[in-house]
């Protein structure tokens, strides 16, 4: 499970926050709220779970309450993977 959050933190870090160290990049820090991403940052990142899990997320998974957080949207994956 940590994996699979630490995948996620080294996309948006390599991305969105070059030169950032991954360290600042907590599991509760507010992703869209924040302005760390954007609609085309949110965009990428689902094109990349998608790509790097084979989950798609839909607009219940995507919405800021579920999108916010990287633990939120762990979770998320979490969930589709189990369905499959």
């Amino acid at each position: 499970m940590d994996q699979l959050r630490d995948t996620i933190r080294e996309f948006i870090v390599s991305h969105y926050l070059p030169g950032e160290s991954p360290d600042n990049l907590r599991n509760d820090t507010p992703l869209v709220s924040s302005g760390i991403l954007d609609s085309l940052g949110a965009l990428g990142l689902v094109s990349f779970i998608s790509e790097q899990f084979g989950v798609e997320l839909d607009v219940y998974d995507t919405s800021v309450e579920h999108f916010d957080r990287i633990e939120d949207i762990a979770q998320s994956i979490e969930r589709k993977q189990v369905r499959q």
